[in-house]
C-alpha cells in the first residue's frame, strides 16, 4: 500500500540477515514512500536500483513522475541512480527505457540481449563511476565470459539487425495489437482481464483494476485465473510464460499468423 517501507527483509532464503540490513526496499511507482525514505534515510542511501519499466512481476510500465522524482531525490541525495535494463534494454527502445522516458541514470546493467541471447552481460556509466574499475581504478571486476568473441561477434549481428529503420514500428505495433485484442476478447466474454504493454513488453492480468501499479496489485489479481488460462493456451500450442509474474516478450520473428493463431486461442482458453 502506500507509504510502505520494508526494511531489510531478506528476498528469499540463503540471503544473511547481515546483508539485507544494508537495503530498504520499496514499493514501486511510490513517489509518497521514495520522498518519506529520504527525507528520513537519505544521508545513508549509496544507490537505487530499479528496473525502469518492471518485468520481475510481471510487466509494470512506470508512472513518469516516479521515475523523475527518483532522478530528483537521488541527485539531491548524491546517491547513485541504477536502472536494471536487463529486460528493458532494446526491447522498449534502441536506446533502452532511459532514452524513452529521458531519465538519466549513474549506471546501467544490460543482460544477454547484447550477446544476441549467449551468455555476456554488461555495466555501464558516467566515467567518473567508471574510471574505479580496474585497472584504472582500485575495483576489480572481471568474469569468465566478459567480452567472449563469439557472444560479441553475435551481440554486433543483433544490434545491426535491430537498427534497420522501421524495426521497432513493426515490433511495438504487433503488440500493440496482440494487447488490444486481448483487452477486446475478455470484454466480450465478460472476463475481467487488462493487458498492459510497453515496447515490446507485455503483462496480460485477471483482474478488474484499470491499471497494475504495484506488487500489491499483483498479488490481488486473480493468480488460479492466470495458471488456467496458461494451460489452456498452452495445449493449443501457445507458451505464454509460465508465471502470473512473468512479463511477456514479443519478437519481430512473430507475425499476423502467430497473432490470429494466438488470439483465437485465447477466445477459446478465455471462454
Amino acid at each position: 500500500g502506500s507509504g510502505n517501507l520494508t526494511l531489510g527483509i531478506p528476498g528469499c532464503p540463503g540471503i544473511p540477515e547481515a546483508v539485507a540490513a544494508d537495503t530498504l526496499t520499496l514499493p514501486y511507482n511510490d513517489s509518497e514512500a521514495l520522498e518519506k525514505l529520504f527525507q528520513q534515510r537519505g544521508h545513508e542511501i549509496a544507490a537505487v536500483i530499479t528496473e525502469p519499466v518492471v518485468g520481475n512481476m510481471n510487466c509494470i510500465p512506470p508512472d513518469i513522475d516516479f521515475l523523475k522524482n527518483l532522478e530528483r531525490l537521488c541527485k539531491t541525495h548524491e546517491s547513485l541512480l541504477v536502472f536494471d535494463e536487463v529486460m528493458t534494454g532494446f526491447r522498449v527502445h534502441l536506446q533502452g527505457a532511459q532514452t524513452l522516458y529521458g531519465i538519466h541514470p549513474d549506471l546501467t546493467t544490460l543482460g544477454k540481449v547484447i550477446g544476441g541471447g549467449l551468455p555476456v552481460g554488461a555495466l555501464g556509466g558516467r566515467r567518473e563511476i567508471m574510471d574505479h574499475l580496474a585497472p584504472i581504478g582500485p575495483v576489480y571486476q572481471a568474469g569468465t565470459l566478459s567480452g567472449n568473441p563469439i557472444a560479441m561477434a553475435v551481440g554486433l549481428k543483433t544490434l545491426e539487425l535491430i537498427s534497420v529503420p522501421g524495426f521497432y514500428d513493426q515490433l511495438f505495433d504487433y503488440t500493440s495489437r496482440l494487447c488490444t485484442g486481448l483487452d477486446n476478447i475478455a470484454q466480450s466474454l465478460g472476463v475481467p482481464l487488462i493487458t498492459q504493454h510497453v515496447g515490446s513488453m507485455f503483462g496480460i492480468f485477471f483482474t478488474s483494476l484499470e491499471k497494475v501499479k504495484s506488487f500489491d496489485d499483483v498479488q490481488h489479481c486473480d493468480i488460479a485465473a492466470f495458471n488456467r488460462f496458461f494451460h489452456k493456451m498452452l495445449e493449443q500450442g501457445v507458451y505464454l510464460g509460465p508465471s502470473a509474474y512473468e512479463a511477456g516478450f514479443v519478437s519481430i520473428a512473430h507475425n499476423d499468423e502467430t497473432l490470429e493463431l494466438t488470439l483465437a486461442a485465447a477466445r477459446r482458453a478465455l471462454s
